[in-house]
Order: structure tokens, then C-alpha cells, then sequence
């Protein structure tokens, strides 16, 4: 029986668009309302960041109003206002990354190590809670929480300490920004993780159990190893939101008295952009802060290539 060759075989490279298109028809159809929704609500509306470039006249329109150049980028890096709150952002963005990711890392890590099933799952369901809750509600909580009649500072009171505004005091208020911002999301942050230390291969822990490895041994030696690409991948992208450090937090929570520890750059662009009607000055201010945040995340895939290799880099 001879074997009848046809034509040259096409590897997936070499065929057309057109085919692999046809071919892949279905999962394309249900790929496309999620592009449609991603298209409509984020790419569409980049028209928008012209307004950074024109003196705009709400009855003119974005077209019709004139070009002003970089008339507000200007005059925002003369703004010692915005100077300030360019600041704190990096303060209280960087503080919750720094203290927030490596308590995410060891609780799962410790969460792993629980033995008793239903004392763990329980354990992560109630450390994930408040993060479903909206800062509408907890800060209305910490309010009361942290009044100076609240249970806090009945507390300090009674170790014969003096009563603090916690909420109205400058030394104090960026403290509790960052400790109620790593409270309420420390427990799903650890999920990525839990989901990653789940994959690892059991005959590792099998293997260094017989070479006499303790429990802690494991996970330094074996567990924070094996999940770092995750650890990394996971850094790069809460850098992208290094200059947005929580705007329902800080909206929710502060006030004129700690403005010049907590005023971020969304309060601020919310303050001027909006509510004092600054449309192009606040746009100029937002398209800063998302090249920033490009570049921010651009050197840490950068640094992390560099030094733990391509595999532990998004890209």
C-alpha cells in the first residue's frame, strides 16, 4: 500500500490568519464580548486625554476647543498642591505595598500549614471578609472604632494613656490609612498565593521530610521558592496602582485638618478636576500619573528580568 504525499504541511506559524481564524472560530466568538466591553470602556474613552492639550469650553466640545499645549502641565508642576499630593501618593502607595505584600506572603504561607481543614478554610473566609466590604462601610466603622469615645481610645485610657485623634491628627492618620488598607485586603491578597503553593509538587515536601527538613525549613527552603514567579508577577502589576493608592479609602477617611499628609493625587484631580470644574488641568494631572505608572512598572519587569531571570518577569 503506497502512501500518497500531498502538498508540504503547514506548521500553525505558516498558515494564514484567515485559517487559524476559521479554526479557532468559536473561542474567538467567545472572546469577543469581553474585547467589546474593553474596547467600549477603556480604550474609547483615551479620546478623552486630549483635553490635556486644549483650553476646554464645555460648549465648544473637545474638538471645537482651542489647543493650549502644555499650558497645564505646567502649571501643575508649579502647583505646590499638587506637588504634595504627588508625594503622599508614593508615601501611602509604597507603604501599603511594602508592609502589605510581604503580610499577604506570610500568612499564606503560615495558612498552609494548618492541618485541621475546616479551622482553615474557616480562618480564610473570615480574612478575606472585609475586603467584599465597600470603605463606605468600614470607614463609617473606624469612625466609631476610633473616635475619642470610641473603644480605642477607652482602651488607652484605661492603661492611663492620653486619648488620640486618629482620624483628625497628621502624625497619625497615614498610620491608619496603611493599617486599615493592609487589614482589608491582606487575606484575598493571599489567595494568589494559597492557588500557587497548591500547585507545588508534593514529593518535594515527601523528599525533605525524609532528609529530616522541619516545618519552617520547608517553607523557606521549598514553599517561598517555588511560588516567587508568582510573588514577582504579582509585585509588577500592584506597581501599576503605585499612584493611585486608594481613592474610596482616602476619600471616605479623611478631611481638611490631615489634607497635607493624606491629599493624594485622585482626591486632589477630584477636588480641581471636577468639582472645581478644571476639566483639562485635571485630565493633564491623570495622563502624568498614568505615564508614571508605566514607567514604574516597565522598570520593575525590567529589574526583575535582570535579576531573577526571564521566567519570574511578565514579559
Amino acid at each position: 500500500m503506497t502512501k500518497k504525499t500531498g502538498g508540504p504541511s503547514h506548521s500553525p506559524r505558516e498558515q494564514s490568519l484567515g485559517h487559524r481564524v476559521a479554526k479557532n472560530r468559536s473561542l474567538l466568538l467567545m472572546l469577543l464580548p469581553g474585547l467589546l466591553l474593553l474596547t467600549v470602556f477603556c480604550y474609547v474613552p483615551m479620546y478623552g486625554v486630549v483635553l490635556a492639550f486644549k483650553d476646554f469650553v464645555i460648549t465648544k466640545g473637545i474638538g471645537g476647543s482651542p489647543w493650549a499645549g502644555l499650558k497645564y502641565f505646567k502649571e501643575a508642576f508649579r502647583d505646590e498642591l499638587f506637588i504634595q499630593s504627588v508625594k503622599n501618593t508614593f508615601i501611602l502607595a509604597g507603604a501599603k505595598i511594602l508592609i502589605g505584600t510581604p503580610v499577604s506572603i506570610a500568612f499564606a504561607l503560615l495558612l498552609n500549614e494548618i492541618k485541621n481543614f475546616r479551622f482553615k478554610k474557616l480562618a480564610q473566609s473570615i480574612s478575606y471578609l472585609p475586603y467584599f466590604m465597600s470603605w463606605v462601610i468600614l470607614a463609617g466603622i473606624f469612625f466609631s472604632v476610633l473616635a475619642l469615645n470610641g473603644p480605642v481610645n477607652g482602651l488607652l485610657e484605661l492603661l492611663g494613656l492620653k486619648k488620640i485623634m486618629f482620624l483628625g491628627d497628621s502624625h497619625y492618620f497615614r498610620g491608619v490609612l496603611v493599617t486599615t488598607d493592609v487589614w482589608k485586603s491582606f487575606g484575598w491578597s493571599a489567595v494568589l498565593y494559597m492557588a500557587a503553593i497548591a500547585g507545588i509538587d508534593q514529593e518535594m515536601y515527601e523528599a525533605a521530610r525524609l532528609d529530616g527538613v522541619n516545618r519552617f525549613q520547608n517553607m523557606i527552603y521549598i514553599t517561598l521558592p517555588s511560588i516567587l514567579p508568582v510573588i514577582c508577577i504579582n509585585f509588577i502589576l500592584t506597581l501599576a496602582n503605585i499612584m493611585s493608592a486608594n481613592f474610596d479609602q482616602v476619600y471616605n477617611m479623611y478631611s481638611p485638618t490631615v489634607y497635607k499628609v493624606s491629599d493624594i493625587i485622585d482626591t486632589y484631580v477630584y477636588r480641581i478636576g471636577l468639582r472645581g470644574m478644571k476639566y483639562s488641568y485635571g485630565t493633564a494631572i491623570g495622563l502624568f500619573k498614568s505615564v508614571v505608572a508605566l514607567i514604574m512598572v516597565t522598570f520593575a519587569n525590567t529589574l526583575i528580568r535582570r535579576v531573577g531571570g526571564k521566567e519570574n518577569a511578565l514579559w
